[in-house]
């Protein structure tokens, strides 16, 4: 795997980190990464107005799995917001899109400023509590093309923890740690499969039904990295759509 310098080449040698942890693979695989360097967290899960609440109880199962011991659930509502498919029903969840399609462009899924936002909380709430980190399981390899995804936002939201903070203006600053940025699916799969991430605790789909739907740009590229990393997936879907190049 390729990292940027600056951002994933040091390990995680701090007391304290912040993870974000949405319930989803990624999250799950960077709070089991978190958890192997020895480091205390403190796991923070956004119900932030999204379609369902399923990723949410994920995310108490598996920061429950991991014996987190501190785990806030922090409600913000990005309904108010509006502008993408996960937090207003009125717009629809793109389905059996091709691997092209997913790559191209900004989709509907994603939701205005949320990086920004959710890390802004998490850098005060990081400050206010003594945590030396940040951790969030960002991923621009195979990722929707979303904006606050890419390594240079996060090089420059570093910069904001740096120049907006009293600990970064005194020196002691909060890093911005983002473990799997340059990590395929697959990368993802491999590592949390060699961590013991309890994949069927976990949940993508950008859907809240009984089973994941097996065909939302989600639930594709979770697809496509079980299969690359030759890993069964054990969550139940509606369907095993192929994913189309």
């Amino acid at each position: 795997m390729v990292f940027l310098p600056g951002l994933d080449l040091r390990p995680l040698m701090v007391d304290t980190a912040i993870v974000l942890l949405s319930g989803g693979m990624d999250s799950s695989t960077a709070l089991a990464m978190t958890r192997k360097a020895g480091t205390d967290v403190i796991a923070v899960t956004f119900d932030y107005g999204q379609r369902h609440r399923k990723e949410v109880t994920a995310a108490k199962r598996v920061a429950s799995h991991f014996r987190v011991k501190d785990h806030r659930i922090v409600r913000i509502d990005l309904r108010a917001i509006g502008g993408s498919a996960l937090t207003d029903r009125r717009v629809a969840v793109p389905v059996r899109r091709s691997l092209q399609e997913i790559g191209e462009g900004i989709p509907v899924t994603y939701v205005p400023a949320r990086n920004t936002i959710l890390l802004s909380y998490a850098l005060g709430f990081a400050e206010s509590n003594g945590a030396n980190a940040i951790v969030i399981a960002a991923n621009s390899v195979d990722s929707s093309g979303y904006p606050d995804c890419r390594p240079e936002y996060y090089l420059a939201f570093q910069e904001v923890a740096r120049l907006g903070t009293k600990r970064g203006v005194e020196g002691n600053g909060i890093e911005i740690r983002t473990p799997l940025i340059r990590s395929s699916k697959a990368d993802i799969v491999r590592e949390g499969e060699r961590l013991r991430v309890p994949w069927a605790l976990t949940w993508s789909c950008y859907h809240g039904r009984a089973k994941a739907c097996g065909v939302c740009d989600s639930c594709q590229l979770r697809l496509k990295g079980f299969r690359e990393a030759g890993i069964d997936d054990p969550l139940p879907y509606e369907t095993h759509a192929p994913t189309n190049t």
